[in-house]
């Protein structure tokens, strides 16, 4: 684990390049390999995500709403409008989005050591108490942004351990706002 210094805000370590154009339907079928059970990363209750590989190399998790679902196009919509709009290192970043009458689908930063439920509730991974710790500053960071650091309060209103994202260095990142409240 690297050491970090958390009174600087260092910019977030990524996978993908700065400068992202649309991505099409086409293109993210291709990059999950037609939505192959391989690169299935979760299944939550309004979607999945899968794990996507683009022709440039890029890698990043594309979370797949379920049309079928009439809260879909809400919580879609709610996380496009609040992630596009908020930046800090320890929430999960939105890459780009694809909607058309077919699919809804948000492609976002890819965390590479997964959700911290994983960690907590696995024989095979473990947390030390030096990295308990930094996690729990990492969410109590991204929970103070939302809360007083944004023009309008934003109250997550879905945080539990399989929302919070590990990146490369164990950085903690708070994940899914489909149901999140924006105040204004």
């Amino acid at each position: 684990m690297r050491c970090r210094n958390r009174n600087t805000l260092l910019p977030a370590q990524s996978t993908f390049p700065i400068n992202i154009t649309r991505i099409s339907y086409y293109e993210v079928l291709n990059a999950t390999n037609n939505f192959d059970e391989e690169n299935l990363i979760g299944i939550g209750s309004i979607g999945s995500v899968y794990k996507g590989i683009f022709s440039n190399g890029m890698i990043a998790a594309i979370k797949v709403f379920n049309l079928d679902l009439e809260s879909a196009d809400m919580s879609f919509y709610t996380e496009c409008n609040i992630l596009s709009n908020i930046s800090l290192r320890n929430l999960v970043k939105v890459i780009s989005n694809c909607s058309n009458l077919d699919l809804k689908a948000l492609v976002l930063e890819y965390m590479p050591n997964g959700n911290l439920n994983k960690w907590l509730h696995s024989s095979n991974s473990y947390l030390n108490i030096a990295q308990r710790l930094e996690i729990m500053i990492d969410v109590a960071s991204a929970l103070e942004y939302i809360h007083h650091g944004y023009p309008s309060p934003i109250v997550h209103c879905d945080l539990k351990p399989i929302n919070i994202l590990l990146d490369e260095d164990m950085v903690a990142h708070v994940a899914d706002f489909g149901i999140s409240k924006l105040f204004t």
